[in-house]
């Protein structure tokens, strides 16, 4: 079996060691390479040609961002981040993300050589994830400005689809560009939208910041018992599960601190199974690209439920692996491409709405 090759470019020496030991303690990868800064790692790249890049976000000598646009553009290859956990180091994360690095992964904040060895089978399975994810060339910036600008689209034809029904979403490898796309079509009278992206703590609320600051909807990390209200949408905090209550003729959010399910907390299946509890028939269930199985047997019980459930079809998935899974298992309803799902989001709930007004 070849084996997947690594360059890991870091300016730590203590981070590049910890990498290596951990990369070449798997059976199936080995670090044929380190690197200081993106100087050096150009050539090593030219040189050795690697499976995959890890690279540190804040890198001497040239811009780390600057280098991941350059190689997106040039060679484009998959790239795993090592983010810090900081406001400045998740703003750079994300847009690397939109750069086209495949996903991240944080550093430790305290104790740096133990906490990365605890880390080493979650580096280990982003890598091994990273080399079969499907790569996307990223627009330049003046671009997405302006598609960000005519993205949003026509408000709810009927009222009743955004008081009454809700937008329950969720995604892991891939998603956080996936998710941005999505909220950002979202007219400002849009359903109530609960979102679980599987994402480490202390990178939730700068992910709800940056969607807020772009979208029409209000959009903020959750902090448990706010009312879903349209024009609304909640963020699952990387240290809890988010959960759908009701309160009356309310809907709630709800966090929990419980063990991890489906391998992950938060957990998109416990947000599902809350959601088939509490909404049933009022909710439309959103499944996006992403490793693993998480939610396909929540989503499952949405559609037993009475949801209607849409997934990302491969095409347009960075990982096909939770929406697959999710189709495997018997619980969506359309499979459809990223660019149209919240068209075809809305338009579903126009049509419940109008039909539920009948009744």
């Amino acid at each position: 079996m070849k084996k997947i090759t690594v360059l890991v470019v870091d300016d730590s020496a203590l981070i590049r060691k910890l990498l290596t030991e951990i990369i070449n303690d798997q059976p199936d990868m080995e670090v044929i390479g380190t690197a200081t800064d993106p100087l050096v790692a150009r050539e090593m790249i030219r040189e050795k040609n690697p499976d995959v890049l890890t690279l540190d976000v804040e890198m001497p000598k040239m811009d780390g961002l600057d280098f991941l646009e350059k190689l997106m553009r040039l060679r484009p290859m998959p790239v795993v981040m090592v983010s810090t956990l900081t406001e400045k180091g998740s703003d750079i994360t994300f847009r690397a993300l939109e750069l086209g690095a495949v996903d991240f992964v944080a550093k430790p904040k305290i104790d740096i050589a133990s906490g990365l060895k605890e880390y080493g089978k979650n580096i280990a399975n982003k890598i091994r994830i990273a080399k079969s994810a499907r790569l996307k060339r990223s627009a330049p910036m003046t671009i997405m400005k302006s598609a960000t600008a005519d993205a949003v689209l026509p408000a709810i034809s009927n009222r009743v689809a955004s008081t009454e029904k809700l937008i329950i979403v969720g995604a892991s490898t891939g998603g956080t560009e996936a998710i941005k796309e999505f909220l950002i079509q979202m007219p400002p009278d849009s359903p109530g939208i609960l979102v679980t992206q599987h994402m480490p703590e202390g990178f939730t609320k700068s992910f709800a910041n940056r969607l807020n600051s772009i979208c029409k909807i209000s959009v903020i990390e959750a902090k448990g018992g706010e009312r879903v209200l349209p024009g609304h949408a909640f963020i699952a905090p990387g240290h809890s599960h988010l959960l759908l209550k009701r309160s009356g003729a309310n809907y709630m959010t709800e966090l929990n601190q419980g063990e991890p399910v489906s391998r992950h907390r938060p957990s998109v299946d416990v947000l599902f199974r809350s959601a088939a509890n509490c909404a049933g028939k009022n909710a439309v269930g959103v499944i996006l690209t992403g490793m693993g199985k998480d939610g396909a047997a929540g989503m499952l019980e949405m559609h037993k439920a009475g949801a209607y459930n849409f997934a990302q079809d491969e095409a347009s998935c960075v990982v096909f692996g939770m929406p697959k899974e999710a189709i495997a298992a018997g619980g969506v309803d359309e499979i459809v491409s990223l660019k149209d799902m919240a068209k075809c989001v809305l338009f579903k709930l126009s049509s419940m709405g109008a039909r539920s007004s009948r009744i």
